[in-house]
């Protein structure tokens, strides 16, 4: 067989054992940073930091205001509309088919409760935190829900990265893998940034969903390849016509 390229990952983690070191400590690192940050968010240290942010992308003497043209805060309600739990919902279940219907029925288990469990712990966060939304400007978004970290950001981490690193074991080449991947990490950043610019999150609570999100999706990839090893899901290749 042909050396894998350095975009496969999964393929590298099977000839490179200090890779899983690497990913292990992604996974630590995200960990350990979400934390931190939910505790400077807790003790109050970030208000500072969060509030210029805030207030640096409202125009100047109207708060109610946006920078930019009317069309880019559109485009911003596009974009944050990409992270809402319908669409995610809907992205995850025709990928879902997609792997049922290539015959990677156990991969498709794997996808549905790797992107629900992170569903979960988003959720979790939410009610333990109890963080007030922004009140220094109105909403351009529709919200209920508490404030940390942001749900949206973090979900579009968790199923768009786990969708790229999933999608990207069934694809031989590498540009291939490379866009899916660059596809994923533009996702959910603009969508970050769209819930901050609307004025529904703080900027902390859209790095921890960053953070939090990204760790998950790592730490999937090392469960998923642990389980492929072990035959308790499908290699790539076992894909059938």
């Amino acid at each position: 067989m042909p050396d894998p390229s350095p975009t496969d990952i999964p393929a590298n983690l099977r000839r490179r054992p200090e890779l899983w070191m690497v990913l292990l400590f992604l996974v630590s690192l995200a960990a350990l940073g979400f934390f931190l940050l939910a505790g400077e968010v807790v003790e109050g240290d970030t208000a500072a930091f969060d509030e210029a942010i805030l207030l640096a992308l409202r125009t100047p003497g109207d708060l109610s205001d946006p920078i930019g043209s009317h069309w880019v805060e559109e485009m911003a309600r596009d974009m944050t509309a990409l992270g809402g739990v319908a669409w995610l919902t809907s992205l995850t279940i025709g990928v879902a088919g997609y792997l049922a219907l290539s015959r990677h029925t156990r991969t498709m288990w794997f996808l549905l409760i790797a992107i629900g469990s992170g569903t979960l712990i988003s959720r979790s966060a939410k009610m333990l935190f109890e963080r007030a939304r922004p009140d220094l400007v109105p909403h351009g978004s529709y919200v209920y829900t508490a404030s940390f970290p942001s749900g949206h950001t973090m979900l579009s981490a968790v199923t768009y990265l786990t969708l790229a690193v999933m999608l990207s074991r069934l694809e031989p080449r590498r540009v291939i893998k490379v866009y899916i991947m660059t596809c994923a990490i533009l996702l959910t950043g603009l969508v970050g940034v769209s819930r901050v610019y609307l004025g529904v999150h703080w900027p902390t609570d859209v790095i921890a969903g960053w953070t939090a999100g990204a760790g998950w999706a790592v730490l999937c990839l090392l469960v998923a390849q642990w389980m492929q090893r072990r035959g308790q899901i499908e290699p790539a290749e076992d894909a059938k016509d």
